[in-house]
């Protein structure tokens, strides 16, 4: 059968040095945090060859798309490569790559391209069109993200906290993934309405009380990765916040489990006088670094009860 190639080229200069920006599409640990669509991405192996990377993206506000891309990063090269291991239909192979390009110290060329092959006659439109969009929307995010790295640097509020377990991870991660239950296992949650309609793919709307007595309404999208971690990213935010990510994350011990809260929460500036009016960026980190640590701290405390109970404990 006769196939056709199509190729898509996107490029943008941003004002910032090459490291930094070659960085932040390398790390793509980090991608939920500064790309909307972006929900998790993880390395299932590496090697000397490059490394098998397994993403999530929205589809919307209610889908999620899942796939899987062999990645090599040439650093020296300043250049990084990706394939598709299972191109979406009507293509056959999808691969592309980004370059880039110091200009000055201070300035940085980001090349964007894809490669499609589809066979002749198939309707290649709407994949295009969607790569297109895709491309363009990351590249703007790349050079948000980029320019306002110091800013970032301080309204990024990232912590982990770890609680120990004397019970079986399949409880602990049991507790955590059954986010239905929540309104009645967990006091601040006062409502929430989950949909699952892909295995381990969650969205819920939350709503919660706060200290003040106050209810917020929140969206989530989480990935459920069986008794090992959930990864979670809010798709409608509270008011005060431009981005939220995090997870929950269970390791075996020889004694029992320990579970981690992850939390990666971007402050919104215009937002700060919600706090009052004279709040500052270090007043606001503090204020929800206890709040959201209190929060998920209470919930791994609530796991450790059920597990251990249910351990004869």
């Amino acid at each position: 059968m006769s196939s056709t190639q199509r190729r898509v080229d996107h490029a943008i200069t941003i004002e910032g040095d090459v490291e930094t920006v070659f960085d932040l599409i390398a790390d793509i640990a980090r991608w939920p945090q500064f790309h909307r669509s972006a929900v998790h991405a993880e390395t299932v192996h590496a090697n000397e060859k490059g490394e098998l990377v397994r993403h999530w993206a929205l589809a919307g506000d209610a889908a999620v798309r899942a796939w899987q891309t062999v990645r090599r990063t040439d650093r020296p090269g300043r250049r990084i490569t990706f394939a598709h291991m299972e191109p979406e239909q009507p293509a056959t192979d999808l691969r592309g790559e980004w370059v880039f390009t110091e200009l000055t110290p201070n300035r940085t060329r980001v090349e964007l391209s894809h490669q499609v092959v589809a066979p002749t006659g198939a309707d290649l439109g709407p994949l295009l069109d969607r790569i297109a969009q895709e491309s363009e929307d990351c590249l703007a995010t790349l050079r948000d993200t980029a320019e306002r790295r110091a800013d970032l640097d301080e309204l990024v509020v990232s912590f982990t906290d770890p609680l120990f377990i004397a019970g079986s991870v399949e409880d602990a991660y049991d507790y955590l993934y059954r986010a239905d239950l929540w309104p009645e296992r967990i006091p601040h949650v006062v409502g929430l309405a989950m949909t699952e309609d892909v295995p381990n793919v969650q969205f819920f709307d939350m709503d919660t009380k706060g200290p003040d007595g106050s209810t917020h309404t929140v969206r989530s999208v989480r990935i459920c990765l069986p008794n090992h971690l959930i990864v979670y990213k809010q798709i409608s935010l509270p008011t005060m916040l431009d981005a939220h990510t995090g997870h929950w994350r269970f390791t075996e011990t020889p004694e029992g489990v320990i579970a981690e809260a992850r939390h990666t929460s971007t402050i919104k500036r215009s937002a700060l006088s919600q706090l009052g009016g004279a709040t500052t960026v270090a007043e606001a980190r503090r204020y929800l670094r206890r709040l959201l640590s209190g929060n998920s701290m209470s919930n791994l405390r609530l796991a450790k009860a059920y597990a251990e109970e249910r351990a004869g404990f």
